[in-house]
């Protein structure tokens, strides 16, 4: 991804707006010009710039009440404060309020261009200082655990992209974790104090949707008892996250295209224009490109989605994280369930190494409540994994067998935890067969394979 900058011009001198940005243009930067501060409030808005130079005198007001606001809002954007004024209570005031520098008038070509890359640097040092603690104290990204390589890439991505008011598209495979890099976004973003407002596209009637998303006036349709605001109103002044964006009917899609571009909306049955100031993160588990060559979904909202593209890795490609996220979801559901489990055997971690994890970092949660709930004693062992599990991986080669479940034998062990859960049960095999995670026809192909029936 190209290095973004950008800079703002805040200043009432036509002259010398010109001038500075002539400088700075030379120098390979895009220039932005305003001059006021309801025109700067509206322009760091819809696009935050990467530095911005902002003046003391204003004609709807100062540049120095302007400037906590902006610092208080957008802390890692560095502000650079032009003044015809040198005395050094003003440079004192704007240096508490969160100045970056302060430069007296007249300017000069290499004080102000050195001053923007500065400025610059700066703002990149302390992003990266930030990505890296962050893995220091976490282990990864906040509320995302990883320390594998893929996930270190992502989470540079995401760092990068978080304080860009731009539209993301995130795709994995389900259970991969989409949403929560959706959360992770909005968490990192200027956006962050507004809502975070989430949508199962797959979950809503292709009937419903236009009025989910876009709300619905009084009696716009039978049932429509009330007014009722749609998600992006919900969403307005944070991030709306459209999960499955790819199950959207087509007339849904060119919906939402009319107003990511136009920042307006209708309600169903409405004829007054809203406005919305909403970021969209968008995510699939499909191949949007495929669905674009074939038709089924439109490619001017597929561009318009994916500014910026961040792929989820598929457990099974993320190496050590498969330990880590199991003794993290052992801890969190021993916790929860009040149990004494502390931990996992290695040959259980070595059974959950060799498995392909089909259903991801959701499938690894399940298993590891579950076998927190059945285990006997203070470790989580192979016997506490869930027989589906074990089938699989018992077709490994016989000396990896040997060295995961040493004497012990994998039918004996899956043996041992169906009656276990038989009797957790009380011989409910309609608890037994949810409690286990496997089908009731498999439970009764095991019990009748081991005697049980």
């Amino acid at each position: 991804m190209t290095e973004s900058r950008n800079v703002l011009l805040v200043d009432d001198d036509a002259s010398l707006c010109r001038l500075l940005g002539h400088w700075l243009t030379q120098e390979g930067y895009v220039v932005e010009r305003c001059g006021s501060i309801a025109e700067a409030r509206e322009a760091v808005r819809a696009s935050l710039p990467d530095v911005i130079f902002l003046d003391v005198q204003l004609p709807d007001g100062s540049g120095m009440d302007l400037l906590p606001e902006l610092h208080s809002a957008h802390p890692r954007v560095p502000i650079v404060m032009l003044t015809g004024d040198s005395e050094v209570e003003r440079v004192v005031a704007a240096m508490q309020g969160g100045a970056y520098d302060f430069l007296p008038k007249p300017v000069t070509r290499t004080r102000v261009v050195t001053t923007a890359r500065n400025a610059m640097d700066k703002a990149k040092t302390t992003l990266e200082v930030t990505s890296l603690q962050r893995e220091v104290d976490t282990g990864g990204h906040p509320s995302i655990l990883g320390q594998s390589p893929v996930m270190r890439t992502l989470f540079r991505q995401m760092d990068r992209v978080a304080m860009r008011d731009i539209t993301v598209l995130v795709t994995g495979e389900s259970g991969t974790g989409k949403e929560l890099v959706a959360r992770a976004l909005h968490d990192g973003s200027t956006r962050s104090a507004g809502p975070f407002v989430a949508v199962n596209c797959a979950s809503i009637a292709a009937t419903l949707q236009e009025s989910e998303l876009f709300g619905h006036e009084k009696g716009a349709f039978t049932g429509a008892a009330d007014r009722r605001q749609g998600r992006f109103e919900q969403a307005n002044g944070g991030t709306l996250f459209l999960d499955e964006v790819g199950e959207l009917s087509p007339s849904l899609q060119a919906a939402l295209l009319r107003v990511l571009q136009e920042r307006t909306l209708y309600r169903v049955g409405g004829n007054r224009q809203i406005s919305v100031d909403v970021r969209v993160v968008a995510a699939t588990h499909r191949d949007l490109r495929a669905m674009v060559s074939e038709g089924a979904f439109r490619e001017d909202l597929y561009y318009r989605l994916a500014v910026v593209e961040l792929a989820v890795p598929a457990l099974r490609k993320r190496g050590d994280d498969i330990a880590l996220l199991a003794d993290a979801f052992v801890l969190t559901s021993a916790a929860r369930h009040h149990c004494e489990v502390s931990g996992l055997s290695s040959a259980a971690v070595a059974i959950l190494s060799g498995y392909e994890w089909p259903g991801n970092v959701r499938e690894l949660q399940n298993a590891m409540e579950r076998g927190v709930i059945l285990a006997a004693g203070s470790v989580l062992d192979v016997q506490d994994l869930p027989p589906a599990l074990i089938a699989v991986v018992e077709e490994l080669p016989a000396p990896t067998l040997a060295d995961s479940v040493e004497s012990s034998t994998l039918q004996d062990l899956e043996k041992q935890a169906i009656l276990d859960a038989i009797e957790r049960c009380n011989g409910n095999l309609s608890e037994v067969t949810r409690l286990l995670g496997v089908p009731r026809s498999t439970l009764y192909r095991r019990l009748r394979a081991y005697g049980l029936k």
